[in-house]
């Protein structure tokens, strides 16, 4: 006589639920060194990369390009390539790092950038102005200052602009009261305590004329050139900082309607010729 399987019904449950919770907890960490190192989701959430980006727009970031950073340390994995002029980059905001911000990449580390009358001049030369960018205020004339650039007491406004060199890491810089303003946020990042007192610059106590930077920056803005708040108002953008490189548009709809109270409207405001937009 063929033994029967005398298995109880209850212990074969217990082993699909087990088999499930794994195949559970290995999906979401599968999952969050994606996200860690991989590809991240950001929501843009302003105009001012329209009409490249629209408020709105859902996309892919790819971390790994630029080498993801270890969380709660300062170790980048290796990176692909370079960031290069012109990519749009996500990045953390400088002045307030819990925030992500997305712009793009205008100056790389030794570039020389000036604007003269909204063109934008890198090493002497024209940097073509993206397809999809725009100037939605009035040109501000050259030597008239604005309010809040970059560096602070200088005669700059967005229209016009520099010329300003980026730094780069070997960079030997040289520090007075007139410098000050263009070094502070750089010398303070990089680890040090920086302090004017009359005409002499001290950096951790120490008076200097002369500083090596340690580190490389880059200088970033928007493509809705006057509402962007990005290199021209906070100044360089350190590459530590660096988040990744924006790949697609996978979602889009408007996001000042309330899906809560307004379901219908939202669902039709759907940007369906946006879905798969590679970002460039």
């Amino acid at each position: 006589m063929k033994k029967q399987n005398t298995t109880p019904k209850g212990k074969n449950g217990k082993t699909q639920s087990r088999e499930w919770f794994e195949a559970l907890v290995i999906a979401a960490v599968v999952a969050t060194i994606l996200r860690l190192f991989v590809v991240e989701s950001y929501r843009i959430p302003t105009g001012s990369m329209e009409k490249t980006l629209l408020a709105g727009d859902f996309l892919f970031v790819n971390k790994f390009v630029y080498g993801a950073r270890v969380p709660f340390t300062d170790i980048r994995l290796p990176k692909l390539h370079n960031v290069e002029r012109g990519d749009i980059i996500v990045f953390k905001f400088p002045r307030d790092r819990s925030l992500n911000y997305i712009k793009r990449c205008i100056a790389l580390p030794g570039d020389k950038l000036e604007i003269r009358n909204q063109q934008v001049f890198i090493n002497d030369k024209l940097f073509a102005l993206p397809p999809h960018a725009q100037f939605i205020g009035a040109r501000m004339p050259p030597g008239v200052p604005e309010f809040q650039i970059f560096p602070s007491m200088s005669d700059y406004n967005k229209d016009n602009y520099g010329p300003i060199h980026i730094p780069r890491e070997g960079d030997e810089v040289t520090l007075s009261a007139k410098t000050l303003p263009l070094y502070r946020d750089l010398i303070a990042y990089e680890g040090h305590t920086v302090s004017l007192v009359g005409d002499q610059v001290f950096v951790d106590g120490q008076a200097m004329g002369r500083y090596t930077v340690s580190r490389n920056y880059y200088f970033a803005m928007g493509d809705n050139r006057d509402n962007s708040l990005d290199s021209r108002y906070w100044g360089f953008l350190p590459e530590s900082d660096m988040v990744g490189q924006a790949m697609m548009v996978y979602w889009s709809w408007d996001p000042d309607l309330p899906i809560v109270f307004d379901p219908v409207e939202k669902i039709a405001s759907i940007r369906w010729n946006r879905m798969g937009l590679v970002v460039h």
